[in-house]
């Protein structure tokens, strides 16, 4: 077999075997496949597509690259979320030890910011001190004894993913439903997790753009899920304006905080609350949804959640004064208002727009050798259906580079349309497959 004859293939719209998959997955790991053979093969599946079994076998062949984590050590039924990229999706600071308070077992390996969306890496190494890179052991000691754990993904576990997840990145094939399938299930199946809750965002600001597809998306890692012995839930959310206020690392570190310790943006909270009543239930800690949001809750209003929070953050070599004390956190030299230009209410937000302008202050990687500015972003002032006068701030941009305040305020305001009244931005929740 030859790169160049599979690359043709998928080019012309056919099917590809699974020993051809298997072919090019491990020669790219192995670097037989160079990059630039990879991304014309990932540019000919974003335009083409694969089908259920191709996506199946590319999973498998990814998760087959490397080791698998075994869990069996750790007690309870260890669950895992996934979000397929939203902007100021920080659920997951949030989550981590809202569920960990619960009693049940959180272990998860995440990854880094992809295109305009954030990654949680990134978000949790915002916090000094804190360590992403644990050892197997580290990884297993700490959700026996913290219920938590946040890991990034190793070159051992899915190389191959670790490969193309940053190859796409700069390569215009992020938005694919059978690259992200097999990519988030081959790390979920890969990182050893009993139950996994998926997040697939909807909306302007998603990578699926539509319903029709965020569903296909939900309903293919669900399946992949169910064929390997995994529980797994999806639920669809929107992602027509950003989820919360706040965009870049610290800044989100800051919001999940205010979050844990109630007095977070709603939406958060909200699908917080979602997200975890489906883990609590999947994990048999609670017999329905109603009753697993009602003890999240109490875990929120009684101050464990937030301490659950210090206790992971100290775990992983952070300060957990960053808790009490958020202004410990990264700061930017710059942060300045945009100001609205007529009276109105926001009609639209072009939700991509803001994740492209956090990434071009310094919260995301433009190339795979950018480094983050824990400093840079945005804090939202209005979101769709607020009032707004002239001269009245929309947003405040945070960022350290003086020479990108002009195009960073400039992006801000295109991103917002305000007029005397529009459409709904679409719902919330959009369905949920199990």
């Amino acid at each position: 077999m030859r790169a160049y004859d599979l690359i043709a293939k998928k080019r012309d719209g056919q099917e590809l075997s699974r020993p051809e998959i298997e072919f090019l997955i491990q020669g790219f790991t192995t670097g037989a496949i160079p990059d630039y053979q990879m991304s014309a093969w990932a540019m000919a599946v974003f335009l083409r597509g694969m089908n259920v079994r191709e996506t199946a076998d590319l999973t498998m062949a990814m998760v087959n690259s490397g080791e698998r984590v075994d869990l069996r050590s750790i007690a309870g039924t260890k669950v895992d979320k996934h979000s397929t990229g939203g902007v100021g999706d920080k659920t997951t600071l949030v989550l981590a030890p809202l569920v960990a308070a619960a009693g049940v077992p959180f272990a998860k390996m995440s990854g880094r910011g992809l295109g305009h969306t954030g990654g949680t890496v990134d978000k949790f190494e915002a916090i000094p001190g804190f360590r992403v890179e644990l050892s197997r052991d580290e990884f297993i000691h700490n959700v026996n004894t913290v219920k938590a754990a946040v890991a990034g993904q190793t070159a051992n576990l899915v190389p191959a993913d670790k490969k193309l997840y940053a190859l796409r990145d700069v390569t215009a094939t992020v938005e694919s439903t059978p690259l992200i399938a097999s990519s988030v299930m081959s790390k979920k199946i890969a990182a050893g997790a009993d139950a996994i809750v998926l997040d697939v965002k909807c909306g302007n600001g998603a990578f699926m753009k539509t319903r029709e597809q965020a569903f296909r998306l939900a309903q293919a890692m669900v399946e992949i899920g169910k064929a390997v012995g995994r529980k797994t839930v999806a639920v669809v959310t929107g992602m027509n304006q950003p989820l919360g206020y706040a965009i870049g690392n610290a800044l989100e570190v800051k919001e999940a905080i205010n979050t844990l310790a109630g007095r977070g943006p709603q939406d958060l909270l909200a699908l917080s609350l979602i997200l975890g009543s489906e883990m609590l239930v999947l994990a048999g800690a609670d017999d329905d949804a109603a009753k697993a949001r009602a003890r999240l809750n109490r875990k929120i209003n009684s101050g464990e959640a937030l301490q659950k929070f210090k206790e992971l953050i100290l775990a992983q070599g952070g300060n957990p004064a960053v808790v009490d004390h958020p202004e410990l956190l990264a700061t930017a030299k710059y942060i300045l208002p945009v100001l609205a230009e007529r009276n109105g209410c926001v009609t639209s937000i072009d939700t991509k727009v803001l994740g492209q302008c956090a990434t071009f202050l310094g919260a995301g990687r433009e190339t795979k050798a950018s480094k983050i500015d824990p400093a840079a972003g945005l804090v939202l002032v209005k979101k769709y259906g607020d009032k707004v006068s002239a001269g009245e701030p929309l947003a405040y941009v945070h960022v350290n580079d003086g020479g990108k305040v002009a195009e960073g305020l400039a992006q801000v305001k295109r991103a917002y349309a305000i007029n005397s009244g529009g459409p709904e931005p679409g719902p919330f929740i959009y369905g949920r497959f199990d």
